[in-house]
C-alpha cells in the first residue's frame, strides 16, 4: 500500500496571468482604436467630410490614450492598477456604443475620441507597468506578449469590423465592438495586480529575489536625465509617422483600386507582424541587450515605410505591412522594459506615462497632417517619406546618447 502523498503539481505564477489581463486589455483598446481606418471610407461619405478632418477623430483619441497615462500611470503607482483598467474598459464600451449613434461629425469627435481615448489611456499605462513589477530576468518577454495583444488586435479586429460594418452597418458595428469592450474587457482588466509582494511572492516566481518595486529612480528624477530626455525626443520624432499606416493604408490601397475587404486584411497583416515582433523581438532584446534593440526597431520601421513608398498592388503592401508591423510591435514591446532597466520599478507607471505624452503629440499631429497633405496633393507620397524619415531621426538620437549603466539594477 503506496502512502505516499502525492506531489502537488505546480500552479503558474500568477504574473501570467497579469501579462493574460494586459494582453486582453490591449487586445480590445488598441484593437479597437486600429478599426478605425476601416470605418474612415463610411465616415467620409455620410457626413460629407474631408480625408483630413476624419482622420482627425483617430489622431484625437490617439493624442488622448497615449498622452493620458501622465495622470493614469502615477494614480496607479500610488492606489494599484487594477481600478483604472477596470475604468478603462468601461469607458471603452460607452464611447463605441455612442459613436454609433453619433448623428455628425462633431459628435464622433465627441464620443469616439473621448471614449476611446480616455478608455485606452486609463487602462494601458496601469497594465504595462504593473505587468513589469512582476518580472525581471524574463521582463522583455513577459512585456511582449502583454503588449502583443495590440498585434493580434490590430490582426483580428479590422477584418471583424469589415464584416460587421458589411453585416450591420458602421452603427451596428461599433455597437458590437462597445459590448466586447465592456463585457470581455472589463471580466479580464479585474485579474490586474500591482505587485507580486502582495500575493506573497517575487519577480519571475523565484524563491528568492528582490521585488521589482522596492527600488527606483522617482519620476522627477528621471525625467531630468539626459537618458529620458533622449528617449522622449526619439520616440517624439518617430511618432509622427508610426501611426500615419494605421489611418491611411486602407485609403492608400483603395486609391489602387484594391477591394475594400482586401484592403481590410492589409492591417491584419501589420497585426501579424505586429505579433511576431511582440513575441520574438521582446524575447531576442533580453539577450543582445534591450536599449541596442530599440535602435534595431527605429531602422527597420524607417526601411518598411521606405517599402510602403514604391507599392502600388496588394502584395507590395503586404510586404510593407508584415515588415513594418514586425518591428512596430518590437518596438513596443521593448520600450517600456528599456525604461524599467534605467529607472527601477518603484514608478514606473507613472515614468512611462510621462514618456508616452512624446507618443501623444505624434499621434495627434502625424495622421491627421497626412490626411490634411492628402486633401491638398491627393497624393500620400510625401506622408510616407517623411514618415520613414522620422525613425531615421530617432535611430540616430538613441546611437549618439552615451551608452551608461542602468539607474537601477533590480
Amino acid at each position: 500500500m503506496n502512502l505516499r502523498t502525492p506531489r502537488a503539481e505546480p500552479r503558474i505564477f500568477y504574473g501570467w496571468w497579469v501579462v493574460a489581463a494586459a494582453f486582453a486589455i490591449t487586445f480590445l483598446g488598441f484593437g479597437s482604436a486600429y478599426t478605425f481606418s476601416a470605418f474612415l471610407e463610411q465616415l467620409q461619405r455620410d457626413f460629407g467630410a474631408s480625408r483630413g478632418s476624419v482622420s482627425l477623430v483617430f489622431s484625437l483619441a490617439g493624442f488622448l490614450y497615449f498622452g493620458l497615462g501622465i495622470i493614469s500611470g502615477p494614480l496607479a503607482d500610488r492606489f494599484g492598477s487594477r481600478p483604472f483598467a477596470v475604468i478603462g474598459m468601461v469607458l471603452l464600451g460607452v464611447g463605441l456604443a455612442l459613436a454609433s449613434a453619433a448623428q455628425n461629425l462633431v459628435e464622433v469627435y465627441a464620443a469616439y475620441s473621448l471614449g476611446v481615448g480616455l478608455g485606452c489611456g486609463c487602462a494601458y499605462v496601469p497594465a504595462i507597468g504593473a505587468v513589469q513589477r512582476w518580472f525581471v530576468r524574463r521582463r522583455g518577454f513577459a512585456s511582449g506578449l502583454a503588449v502583443a495583444g495590440i498585434g493580434v488586435g490590430t490582426l483580428v479586429m479590422p477584418p471583424l469590423a469589415s464584416l460587421l460594418i458589411s453585416a450591420l452597418g458602421w452603427r451596428g458595428a461599433y455597437l458590437v465592438l462597445a459590448v466586447l469592450a465592456l463585457v470581455v474587457g472589463g471580466g479580464m482588466a479585474l485579474l490586474i495586480e500591482n505587485d507580486p509582494r502582495g500575493r506573497g511572492l517575487n519577480p519571475d516566481g523565484d524563491e528568492q529575489a528582490q521585488s521589482v518595486q522596492a527600488g527606483g529612480t522617482s519620476v522627477r528624477d528621471a525625467i531630468r536625465s539626459g537618458r529620458f530626455i533622449s528617449l522622449y525626443a526619439a520616440c517624439l520624432i518617430c511618432s509622427f509617422g508610426v501611426f500615419v499606416p494605421f489611418v491611411h493604408l486602407v485609403p492608400f490601397a483603395r486609391d489602387h483600386d484594391i477591394a475594400a475587404a482586401t484592403a481590410a486584411l492589409l492591417l491584419s497583416v501589420i497585426g501579424i507582424g505586429s505579433t511576431a515582433g511582440r513575441f520574438f523581438l521582446g524575447a531576442i532584446a533580453d539577450r543582445m541587450g534591450r536599449e541596442r534593440s530599440l535602435l534595431m526597431m527605429f531602422i527597420g520601421m524607417s526601411a518598411s515605410l521606405s517599402i510602403w513608398a514604391l507599392s502600388a498592388n496588394v502584395w507590395s503592401l503586404a510586404v510593407f505591412a508584415f515588415v513594418f508591423g514586425v518591428f512596430y510591435g518590437g518596438w513596443v514591446a521593448v520600450l517600456p522594459a528599456v525604461v524599467t532597466d534605467y529607472f527601477g520599478g518603484r514608478n514606473v507607471s507613472g515614468i512611462i506615462g510621462v514618456l508616452y505624452t512624446s507618443v501623444a503629440f505624434g499621434t495627434l499631429i502625424g495622421p491627421s497632417a497626412a490626411g490634411f497633405a492628402f486633401d491638398l496633393s491627393h497624393s500620400y507620397e510625401l506622408p510616407i517619406v517623411a514618415s520613414a524619415a522620422t525613425n531615421i531621426l530617432a535611430a540616430l538620437i538613441v546611437a549618439l546618447t552615451p551608452r551608461a549603466e542602468p539607474v537601477c539594477q533590480v
